[in-house]
């Protein structure tokens, strides 16, 4: 029984999803920059092209200024390279005009045939430094306008950042029904309350369960005030190894060249460094023990040198799927996993663990994506 309601409760699967690490996040000694391992179109390709490989459901692809890839530019460009695998496109809300970023996600939804999925994010844009309230009430607006593209015929929306006026919308129709799962992580009241409200998945990072059931308990209260029921998911490093010594040995080995000032700088220049989220991953850090382990088998070594996401799973596959076993028990239906370097990673993973577990795509599973082509202008429908 899950510690909250959630919407697929009679699931007996999850959806497991791979990292492509767009965002100058590859290592194979934690800050210690390699060019073998930059966040090039073909290292980053290579990853969800691995990920595919090995069974993986769905692959996040994050949203970063500093290395200059755009997150939907490389999505378009892996779409006629896959067949299998869905992709979580990070969308940083108001980066673009609402209607135009609406008629550019049923693009790429049509290229991947409905396996695209949206990962919703309010961090300030590279050069603005934005009030909370504002960066929220941004998103929402722009998420109510994304709705009414893929649902109504026509935009109405008075707002206090947006207005439009009977705008059609069969440009911006998507190919699945009702439009892409709309993935949302954030720890601020009003981060809580744009998901309760509009999204399907609240993304968590990595803390103790204690910590991770009142999060959800928090969540699904902020849910029932608008009468909605959430699914959610976990946002982890793994590091899985045929034994727990294996395993611990390998998470010395990512930090032994670290410098902790260094670490620092990476982690501060990221947009969400001053987050609610990022300071709770560092509270975990301060309460783990020397080693940096918080549970027996979260490690939270990482988040020395990384903003946001900062532990690990660590243990042998029979440990690290027990892990994820009890989270799955806690009503967790998403897991968004990755690993130092990305590519070798994903294989451990995905031949270690990934084919003892019952996988599936939650756009499947909620029902999204259409049987056959939908009646839509870059489908089935009528030419516009």
């Amino acid at each position: 029984m899950s510690v909250v309601p959630i919407k697929s409760e009679a699931l007996d699967a999850v959806e497991v999803s791979w990292f492509s690490a767009l965002c100058s996040d590859d290592f194979e000694y934690l800050g210690v920059p390699d060019d073998a391992l930059k966040s090039s179109w073909s290292h980053c390709r290579d990853i969800l092209l691995e990920a595919e490989h090995q069974g993986f459901r769905n692959i996040l692809c994050p949203s970063s200024y500093q290395v200059g890839q755009d997150t939907l530019s490389f999505v378009a460009g892996c779409a006629p390279l896959t067949s299998s695998i869905n992709m979580l496109a990070a969308v940083r809300c108001g980066e673009m005009q609402p209607i135009m970023l609406a008629r550019a996600i049923a693009t790429l939804d049509h290229m991947l045939q409905g396996r695209l999925t949206l990962n919703i994010i309010s961090s300030d844009f590279p050069g603005e430094v934005a009030e909370s309230d504002f960066r929220y009430q941004r998103s929402r607006e722009v998420v109510q306008i994304l709705k009414q593209a893929w649902t109504r015929d026509t935009i109405n929306h008075d707002g206090e950042i947006y207005t439009f006026k009977d705008v059609p919308t069969a440009p911006a129709k998507p190919y699945q029904t009702g439009g892409p799962l709309l993935y949302f992580g954030g720890y601020s009241p009003p981060a809580i309350e744009l998901c309760a409200e509009h999204c399907d998945v609240y993304l968590m990072w990595p803390e103790t369960k204690e910590n991770l059931k009142d999060r959800m308990q928090a969540v699904n209260a902020a849910a029932e005030k608008h009468e909605r029921v959430l699914d959610y998911g976990l946002r982890v490093h793994v590091i899985v190894r045929d034994t727990e010594a294996e395993a611990r040995e390998y998470a010395e080995h990512l930090v032994s060249r670290l410098d902790d000032e260094y670490g620092r700088i990476i982690r501060d220049r990221a947009h969400d460094s001053i987050s609610l989220g990022v300071a709770h991953q560092a509270r975990a850090r301060d309460l783990a023990d020397k080693f940096g382990y918080v549970e027996r088998h979260l490690w939270t070594g990482i988040g020395r040198a990384r903003s946001g996401c900062g532990a690990a799973l660590v243990g042998s596959t029979d440990q690290v799927l027990s892990e994820l076993e009890a989270y799955q028990n806690m009503g967790i239906r998403a897991f968004i996993l990755s690993g130092y370097p990305h590519l070798e990673e994903c294989a451990h993973f995905g031949q270690r663990v990934l084919p003892q577990m019952k996988t599936c795509s939650l756009p499947e599973i909620y029902g999204r994506v259409p049987a056959s082509p939908p009646a839509t202008p870059l489908a089935a429908g009528k030419r516009i």
